[in-house]
């Protein structure tokens, strides 16, 4: 049986007790090959928010008396999830920008989920997204395992407030996906500009599905080069590589990722399957034993463990789940947030401000990061007394 290499082809989340140094995005450029691939017309910065003529008629025109009745955000809403209005279909196979996918009156739930903010910025309103915590889907095509994951958006009120008290209402949930819980679902505020590299990895992933290798690097680098934290994009660039047959560049790739996150499952399969075509069946043999005791424990397993260690105040076990957790989802800034309070605990201010610092810097909300800043000033200024 051949082991399928794990390209991650969407929004997905990747997945030593003793606590580990905070790690930092590493800049991509000493992981890129351009030379060994056809240049091909990928936009580095695509307009993937960018409204067209038809979607501003459709809000001026269309349901321009939905909007003044019902308020700009209802409005919208109710138009999105009237089947009678948009008639938006979901189609998982392929990545649109705003404009493509309101054309097409269908998409994937990143696409539909660009649309909506697309429009949702046109009528001055607030959007914030996010990004699902959920078991990916798989699907498989020749020798390759695509994990599919998921991402969803917040909308809001303007700043400014609508004159109609039936838009003062607070953030609603638009998620496009089929049958998803939205009272179950963990989810984790990201930046536009990461959800362009999703968006560019994504359609890395489908020209790699095409066999079109050129036109998947290209889209592979430039979503690396949108954002050096979203490790999913690296991990669909080692996948190229080893298509390609550059198995040294791939394991470079691989191995980058797990710097940063040593249980990203998905680097772990890929790079174990390249030691296995670079002749080095013991290296391999050992990561997939690793790879075993990982996927038997499930996501933010050891998050919510030190989060009970916390409440019980045992520090120490604390400090350990939370450094365990990060070694999962290194930039997951309530765990570096969860090990700064555990260390403040043990008197360990030093390591404490380190992991408050990092969690400051990778938080995505306002007010996530006004929290963070103000307890970092809090510490400084109690360390220099």
């Amino acid at each position: 049986m051949r082991h399928g290499l794990l390209l991650l082809a969407s929004l997905v989340l990747s997945a030593c007790a003793t606590p580990a140094p905070a790690p930092r995005p590493v800049a991509p450029e000493n992981l890129l090959h351009d030379a060994a691939f056809e240049a091909r017309p990928v936009p580095a910065q695509p307009d993937v928010f960018a409204v067209s003529a038809p979607m501003r008629r459709y809000l001026e025109s269309d349901i321009a008396a939905q909007l003044r009745e019902q308020g700009r955000l209802r409005g919208l809403v109710a138009a999105l999830e009237s089947h009678a209005q948009l008639r938006l279909d979901y189609e998982s196979s392929v990545t649109r920008t705003a404009a493509e996918a309101f054309a097409a009156r269908a998409g994937n739930c990143l696409s539909l989920t660009v649309m909506t903010a697309a429009l949702a910025r046109e009528l001055g309103l607030q959007v914030s997204f996010q990004r699902v915590f959920s078991e990916p889907v798989w699907s498989r095509s020749n020798d390759t395992l695509y994990a599919s994951g998921h991402v969803n958006i917040v909308l809001e009120p303007s700043a400014m407030g609508d004159a109609r008290s039936l838009d003062r209402v607070r953030g609603i949930v638009v998620d496009f996906m089929p049958g998803a819980d939205l009272r179950r679902q963990r989810s984790h505020e990201i930046e536009a500009h990461t959800v362009v590299a999703m968006f560019m990895n994504n359609r890395a992933a489908e020209a790699l599905n095409r066999a079109a290798l050129d036109e998947a690097y290209w889209w592979a680098r430039g979503a690396t080069l949108q954002d050096a934290r979203f490790l999913e994009a690296f991990n669909t660039l080692g996948v190229i590589y080893v298509r390609h047959g550059d198995l040294a560049h791939a394991e470079r790739v691989f191995a980058h990722v797990l710097t940063l996150e040593t249980e990203n499952v998905s680097a772990l399969a890929n790079l174990a399957g390249t030691l296995e075509r670079l002749g080095r069946p013991a290296e391999s043999r050992a990561l997939r034993q690793r790879l075993q005791q990982i996927e038997a424990q499930p996501p933010f397993h050891f998050f919510d463990l030190g989060m009970a260690a916390l409440k019980r105040k045992e520090f120490a076990a604390a400090r350990d789940h939370f450094a365990r957790e990060l070694q999962r989802n290194a930039f997951y800034h309530e765990a570096h947030f969860g090990l700064a309070v555990a260390y403040l605990a043990l008197g360990r201010t030093g390591p404490a401000q380190k992991h408050l610092a990092t969690a400051l810097e990778t938080s995505t909300s306002r007010r996530e990061h006004d929290i963070y800043a103000a307890k970092l000033a809090w510490l400084r200024a109690r360390a220099e007394r």
